[in-house]
């Protein structure tokens, strides 16, 4: 009898011990608010509907072309201050930069020839034919003179630009010959120098 209760409170005891611990339930996860109402489907589809032509079409018509105005009025000031945003591939880059500086700081011979060659197209018609002869004599001159002045001018400016780059990219000769047979209030990109200032 007495070795029969000692093991059922054997057994028991490890009946208790033997039955796993409950495991507490976990807290519901709590998303936090938009702070407002969830718009409805049919608010959805109007706010996301447009018009494909638009009510007033002068209107919009006016509209569009003072933008591209505006654009073309800003591209063309970008142009003439030397931005580099609104340069064509032609005038892009230091290079081509430092060849313009280089031009416009100087007197040009080049940039007189065409004033004296109108001069000369109005003498050509006077009756007088030693006047005329005179004036042909006149242009070739000038013209002589304005390409031996680019290639000086523009020789230095050559080894100027290799000494500051390293390397001269092509067609920046030429690029600064040609400017520099241009009237200097024709050019473009407008001069950013004044006349005597070399660049730097």
């Amino acid at each position: 009898m007495f070795g029969r209760k000692k093991d059922a409170d054997r057994a028991g005891s490890t009946a208790v011990t033997a039955e796993p611990p409950r495991a507490e339930p976990a807290a519901p996860r709590q998303t936090p608010g938009k702070g407002r109402p969830t718009p409805s489907r049919r608010e959805q589809e109007a706010a996301r509907r447009r018009p494909l032509v638009p009510e007033d079409r002068k209107a919009a018509k006016a509209q569009s072309r003072e933008s591209a105005r505006e654009q073309r009025m800003r591209a063309q000031a970008g142009m003439a201050a030397g931005d580099e945003r609104y340069l064509g591939p032609r005038d892009k880059g230091p290079q081509r930069r430092f060849a313009r500086d280089w031009v416009d700081s100087r007197i040009n011979v080049g940039e007189y020839l065409m004033v004296v060659a109108l001069v000369a197209l109005v003498v050509l018609f006077f009756p007088i034919q030693d006047v005329a002869t005179y004036g042909v004599y006149v242009i070739w001159a000038l013209m002589l003179l304005g390409i031996a002045d680019a290639v000086l001018s523009t020789g230095r400016m050559k080894k100027a630009i290799r000494a500051k780059f390293g390397t001269v990219e092509p067609g920046v000769r030429w690029y600064a010959a040609m400017r520099g047979f241009t009237m200097r209030r024709l050019r473009l990109p407008k001069p950013q120098v004044a006349r005597g200032e070399r660049p730097s």
